[in-house]
C-alpha cells in the first residue's frame, strides 16, 4: 500500500529545495542614461511597429461591398 522511497543517485537533487544560501547576492547595478534611453527607443520603435501595422491592416479587415451588377458574359445577354 505504500510505497518506499528509494535512494536518488544525485542526493542533491532531492535536497535542492531545502538549502539556504548565507551568501546575499550583489546589488544591481543602476542602468545608465544609455542603458535607459536604448531600451526607451526599441520599446517605442516595437510600439511604433504594432501601431503602424494595425493601421496599415485595418483596411484589409474591412468587409469589401459587393458588385451591384451581377457579372454575366456578353453572350448569355443576347439570348
Amino acid at each position: 500500500m505504500f510505497l518506499r522511497r528509494e535512494p536518488v543517485p544525485f542526493a542533491f537533487v532531492s535536497e535542492a529545495d531545502r538549502f539556504r544560501s548565507n551568501v546575499t547576492p550583489p546589488p544591481r547595478e543602476r542602468l545608465g542614461w544609455t542603458q535607459l534611453a536604448a531600451r526607451t527607443l526599441v520599446g517605442l520603435t516595437v510600439v511604433a511597429g504594432l501601431a503602424g501595422s494595425l493601421l496599415l491592416g485595418m483596411p484589409a479587415l474591412q468587409p469589401s461591398k459587393a458588385p451591384e451588377k451581377s457579372q454575366q458574359s456578353e453572350a448569355s445577354q443576347g439570348r
